[in-house]
């Protein structure tokens, strides 16, 4: 395969996996300021600073110069075409990648996507009632994209390439609404002693789509700590970090000719084999921080690597990033 097609498919899959992402974490950010309580001992760890600072966004976004921080924030990774971080930006240049691939992916995909796009376009009102609203459609438009490629597309490089891409970026930005959500400074994991209960771990499973998948796998309540060690290394769940990192390395080794030579794979191997040793000895939420800034480090390397070994060193889009 082509090095600019294999490129297009990956952003294009990291592109829709971004705008969907970005969509759940504004949904689940703002069901935990409206139950955010004044005397909560923790306090609100899913606030719209620390969302803005995460995705890169701070700069011009906050204040109350021009209006509360949440309706800017809202109105900056929403609907700002713009602004690079927004869903709407996503959706574009999701648009724009699938259109330069048309000759490979199938006609059905192309006609989500568009779909999707447009979508923005004709019904910018009923989108805009409020996060909710938008979530939805992004969820359901992302669903069905998704849902066609895979019975669609073959078995290919190009279907590895889309995977790798989509996943890639799950597992980035369950990393990122962690680094929100866990509360700095405290040990406790909600199972004995002081819990770590700061309300805002249920609107992150919201977040995600993990709400009902925590419940029937975990017999924790869902505290920060527990919340975070099912979203880092719980395999069964598809969109945990660990599930996320092991489905890139079987992708990119389907695709990769010679895999055992492949940095990428090699590294992903790693990453999987520490977070299933990680998974049976970390204990606390200042541990689980430390997991998440480690397993990002390694993301950034591994994205380099990807660029690096099959697209030619194309660089990476600016807007896309990985701490």
């Amino acid at each position: 395969m082509l090095a600019r097609i294999a490129h297009e498919l990956y952003w294009l899959g990291r592109s829709v996996a971004r705008a969907e992402h970005t969509a759940r974490m504004l949904d689940g950010i703002y069901q935990a300021d409206l139950q955010g309580r004044p005397d909560d001992p923790v306090g609100v760890t899913l606030s719209w600073t620390a969302l803005l600072a995460i995705m890169g966004a701070s700069s011009g976004v906050g204040g109350d110069e021009d209006g509360p921080v949440r309706e800017r924030a809202l109105a900056a990774l929403s609907f700002d075409a713009d602004n690079p971080l927004s869903v709407v930006a996503c959706v574009a240049r999701a648009r724009e990648g699938a259109r330069t691939v048309r000759d490979v992916i199938s006609a059905e995909m192309w006609e989500a996507i568009n779909t999707f796009h447009l979508g923005f376009a004709e019904e910018p009102l009923a989108l805009q009632v409020g996060p909710y609203s938008m979530a939805s459609y992004v969820k359901a438009r992302s669903a069905l994209f998704w849902g066609v490629a895979r019975r669609t597309m073959l078995r290919d490089e190009a279907y590895a390439f889309l995977e790798a891409g989509g996943r890639f970026e799950s597992a980035d930005m369950v990393l990122r609404m962690l680094r929100v959500a866990l509360p700095p400074g405290h040990g406790g994991d909600g199972e004995g002693g002081s819990p770590v209960r700061d309300g805002q771990a249920l609107a992150l499973l919201q977040a995600v789509g993990g709400l009902q998948a925590y419940r029937r796998a975990m017999a924790a309540p869902p505290n920060a700590a527990p919340v975070a060690r099912f979203l880092l290394f719980t395999r069964s769940y598809p969109d945990s970090v660990a599930a996320s990192v092991e489905a890139v390395r079987e992708a990119l080794s389907s695709a990769d000719q010679n895999p055992r030579a492949s940095e990428p794979v090699l590294r992903l191997s790693r990453l999987s084999a520490d977070l299933e040793f990680r998974g049976g000895a970390t204990a606390d939420a200042g541990s689980l921080l430390e997991v998440c800034e480690i397993v990002g480090r390694e993301l950034a390397n591994t994205d380099r690597d990807i660029t690096d070994r099959y697209f030619g060193g194309t660089p990476a889009a600016e807007h896309f990033f990985t701490h």
